[in-house]
């Protein structure tokens, strides 16, 4: 395993440059604040979008959104960067010598030696009690999902060795916020959250394969599988089969949920950011190279404006 980082001062290769944490985070605190990714944001932003959705959406059905609901949002963005940091750091963990050996993860910190495993097992357990302590707000069914969601996490780091599809695990994991945020302000859980968790999922296939094509050739020496290596030179139609999933599923979502109250107007609004959205990932389609991976890597963060849309259109929903 290597020793070496091939960054300066401990900087993680794919890293947005001039990051906080290179640039202002105590030096003791660096390498715990690199295991959690916070110098990379996107994964925390794609984590709480769905989170964001369920809530808006649950919120635009039953026409009310009050204190509590401030609450679940503000909780859900803080529990999403604690549990993507724990996700991360345990990812990081069990992918130790699989990152080791791949030029764009070798530098992280704990094959390039910044951390031991020990020290990254009590932070993944430090940051799961603090969002353990914002889960136990929430009404009780929601503390069940929010439980229940380990599994995924738990399993995720692990399917790329059984499977060629690990984006699926990961939209499992990365989408329940949909589910949670949902039944937090509903009470219960409803199909219309679940099936907005499903289109959560076709957006996860859609830009995780986009990730992927970053590690293709590493990925194939060392044995690793993804969707991106499975599709290769026809992930442009695949890309397209999960834009019509995510835009369709999202859509069946949302009627459900608002045809009951009989908002013409909210309905609108929230089919009219489905639309919005499916509009932003034909973009990134075309703009697409798989074979430039400074490309991919900027599609791939463009994810977070393109998530951000139906949620301020599901917000507009939810204030009509």
């Amino acid at each position: 395993m290597s020793k070496t980082t091939d960054t300066p001062q401990g900087q993680v290769a794919d890293a947005v440059k001039g990051n906080w944490v290179d640039t202002l985070a105590p030096a003791p605190l660096r390498p715990y604040l690199r295991l959690s990714r916070a110098d990379r944001p996107i994964g925390t932003w794609l984590l709480l979008l769905p989170c964001w959705w369920g809530l808006f959406l649950a919120s635009a059905s039953t026409g009310r959104f009050g204190w509590h609901d401030a609450w679940i949002f503000t909780g859900c963005a803080i529990g999403a960067v604690l549990m993507r940091g724990a996700g991360c750091t345990w990812n990081d963990i069990t992918d130790r010598d699989i990152d080791g050996a791949v030029a764009r993860t070798r530098s992280r910190p704990i094959p390039s030696g910044q951390v031991s495993v020990r020290q990254a097992l009590v932070w993944l357990v430090m940051q799961a009690l603090l969002a353990f302590a914002i889960l136990l707000t929430f009404n009780l069914n929601a503390i069940l999902l929010g439980i229940l969601s380990l599994v995924p996490v738990a399993v995720y780091p692990f399917a790329k060795r059984f499977t060629w599809w690990p984006q699926v695990f990961l939209g499992l994991a990365f989408n329940w916020g949909a589910l949670l945020a949902w039944t937090a302000h509903t009470g219960t859980l409803g199909w219309p959250a679940v099936i907005l968790y499903l289109s959560g999922i076709a957006w996860t296939l859609f830009y995780d394969t986009i990730y992927a094509h970053q590690d293709r050739e590493d990925d194939a020496l060392i044995g690793v599988r993804s969707t991106a290596r499975l599709f290769g030179a026809d992930t442009y139609r695949w890309m397209r089969r999960f834009l019509v999933a995510t835009v369709s599923l999202m859509a069946v979502a949302v009627i459900p949920a608002l045809v009951p109250g009989g908002n013409a107007l909210a309905m609108a609004l929230a089919l009219g950011g489905a639309w919005a959205f499916g509009w932003h990932m034909a973009a990134q389609i075309r703009h697409l190279d798989i074979d430039d991976s400074e490309v991919c890597l900027r599609v791939f963060r463009s994810n977070r404006n393109a998530g951000l849309i139906p949620a301020l259109f599901l917000a507009a929903a939810a204030a009509v």
